[in-house]
């Protein structure tokens, strides 16, 4: 085990540095030459980079692989759970590739999704290579993860915190020593590679006194709010980009990256700032440095929105860690040079209320505040803003759910049609027995509508079922067995129904349990209200199957 960890960690972590020097060096020959050129040309190029760059990202995702779009990071949780953590080579070659040249293209994304489902598909295929059976690559899938994460922002106990609390799921996962492992080589990696240095050098940094404490709920709430509304905004175009069907997939990211321009441009205009395009890190170690205007923030601060809403939600290949982090970044900024119209401030404030920012967008949207705390901490490697980042957290965590329902990965799982209870088992048997009855009921059963002899037959020759609902008149009659089906056709009488135990969709497991145990038949039928219509039905063995699954997942 601790071998094939060590390889796994490996594979993950090449890959993800690779991936983060490839969008680096696209980047540096683009619009790292392209913002020293006249207005302009900067607009003309970055024209032709960001279309040609954004079509064929479109046209890898639609034509060769779909899952490798958006994120990564909820496709690699519904490969974990739906898929035993086997993700298909193709998701790990297009996704490197189309986030390579989405991210490094212009598009306003980040490369931590990207890195969490290149690095844990790398791992995953890594221990197919070793033999690893399909039904047991969980184990890689976790590990490759963390390490693509710790390897894309050398943030190794972030990764560990991340991958346990939004993927795993359970912080005392049995997984937690592969994933710790993992974590550490992905680390190595990219200290031998690209080095030790953090993510963002802070040179004025000092301990805040009482004001800047009062303050700092005040900015949090603020950047809190920023990352909700990001979240709702996205969500928003996501699921209206869906409903374009004159539009071809391929050409719809190219939308997105056309907005981005716009506003990218604009931006550039006014500021001089390149910092709407790409992952825009330079445009947020200025406001960490105090090296910004208000007004350069907030012209930065609402062109990111706008462009990062735009290339996600148009489909694009790319993250929102780093995207997050820059609107907390530069929302916190702004902030606080609003309040220090009112209250003395130091360049040290200014900064501390910057990370703070930081630390608050991204635990709102993402919801994993360990995480959130953590990465921040470790991309600057200064321990004394820990007491403040917990602090923001605390608040950050509170607006989040207060106006959202799930965080941002959730809630794109449950708009691409994935049922949370379905895809994550509970952890222990009450909460199972909480859950509602549909998330075990087979949809759209077979039943009988009449008591022919005919329609009988053909019922029961085509489906091996041994029990049918009957509804007659829209209605539940009963239950009838394939025997007594039988029996009544020979004998051309009138079949015998049964009493059939019913519930209500809303009812819980627990309650299923009983009726079905009552029941004669071991067969209970949903219905959508009491005497209404048939939606469902549940056997004893369905329930079974899956009280037996849920305790595989949890021994592994």
């Amino acid at each position: 085990m601790i071998l094939t960890t060590c390889i796994y960690g490996l594979a993950a972590g090449l890959a993800a540095v690779a991936f983060h020097l490839a969008i680096e060096g696209i980047y540096h020959v683009t619009y790292g030459k392209f913002a020293k050129w006249s207005p302009q040309e900067f607009a003309l190029w970055s024209f032709v980079t960001i279309m040609s760059t954004s079509v064929l990202a479109g046209l890898l995702l639609n034509v060769f692989c779909k899952d490798a779009a958006g994120s990564g990071i909820p496709q690699l949780k519904v490969a974990f759970w739906k898929d035993f953590g086997s993700v298909p080579w193709r998701v790990v070659w297009v996704k490197f590739v189309a986030g390579c040249i989405s991210i490094g293209g212009g598009s306003s994304l980040g490369r931590e999704g990207p890195s969490v489902q290149i690095a844990g598909g790398m791992a995953s295929n890594a221990a197919k290579v070793l033999g690893e059976h399909k039904q047991n690559r969980r184990n890689a899938a976790a590990a490759g993860a963390a390490a693509g994460l710790a390897a894309a922002f050398n943030t190794p106990l972030a990764a560990i915190t991340f991958v346990l609390e939004e993927i795993v799921g359970d912080l005392n996962s049995r997984f937690l020593g592969s994933v710790l492992l993992a974590s550490v080589i992905g680390a190595f990696v990219v200290h031998g590679i690209v080095g030790e240095q953090p993510a963002f050098k802070l040179f004025d940094v000092e301990e805040p006194n009482w004001v800047v404490y009062l303050l700092i709920p005040v900015v949090a709430a603020c950047c809190s709010f920023v990352g909700v509304l990001f979240q709702k905004w996205t969500m928003n175009v996501r699921r209206k980009q869906k409903r374009l069907k004159k539009i071809n997939p391929v050409f719809r990211p190219a939308i997105g990256a056309f907005i981005t321009w716009i506003v990218g441009c604009l931006v550039f205009l006014g500021t001089g700032s390149a910092g709407v395009f790409g992952i825009g890190y330079v445009a947020l170690s200025d406001a960490l440095a105090n090296n910004l205007t208000v007004q350069a923030a907030g012209m930065l601060l609402l062109g990111k929105l706008i462009a990062t809403v735009a290339s996600y939600g148009m489909g694009g290949c790319g993250g929102v860690f780093s995207p997050t982090l820059f609107l907390g970044g530069v929302s916190g900024f702004f902030v606080a040079s609003v309040l220090g119209q009112f209250v003395e401030l130091t360049a040290a404030h200014y900064t501390l209320l910057a990370v703070v920012g930081m630390s608050s967008c991204l635990g709102a949207v993402v919801r994993t505040p360990v995480t959130g705390i953590l990465i921040v901490f470790e991309m600057t490697h200064e321990f004394s803003l820990v007491p403040a980042l917990m602090l923001g957290a605390l608040v950050s965590q509170s607006v989040s759910r207060r106006f959202l329902q799930h965080n941002f990965y959730e809630t794109i799982l449950e708009q691409d049609g994935h049922k949370l209870e379905h895809l994550i088992p509970p952890r222990d048997l009450r909460s199972w027995q909480q859950l509602p009855v549909s998330v075990v009921m087979k949809d759209d059963p077979v039943v009988l509508a009449e008591l022919t002899p005919e329609a009988m037959q053909t019922v029961i020759d085509a489906h091996p079922y041994n029990y049918f609902p009957v509804v007659i008149g829209g209605k539940l009659k009963g239950i009838l067995s394939r025997q007594k089906a039988v029996a009544a056709i020979e004998k051309k009488e009138k079949p015998v129904l049964q009493k059939v135990a019913t519930c209500l969709k809303g009812d819980d497991i627990r309650s299923l349990q009983y009726k079905l145990i009552e029941s004669p038949t071991g067969v209970a039928v949903l219905l959508d209200k009491q005497a209404g219509q048939v939606k469902g039905i549940v056997t004893l063995h369905d329930l079974l199957r899956e009280e037996v699954g849920l305790t595989k997942d949890h021994e592994g």
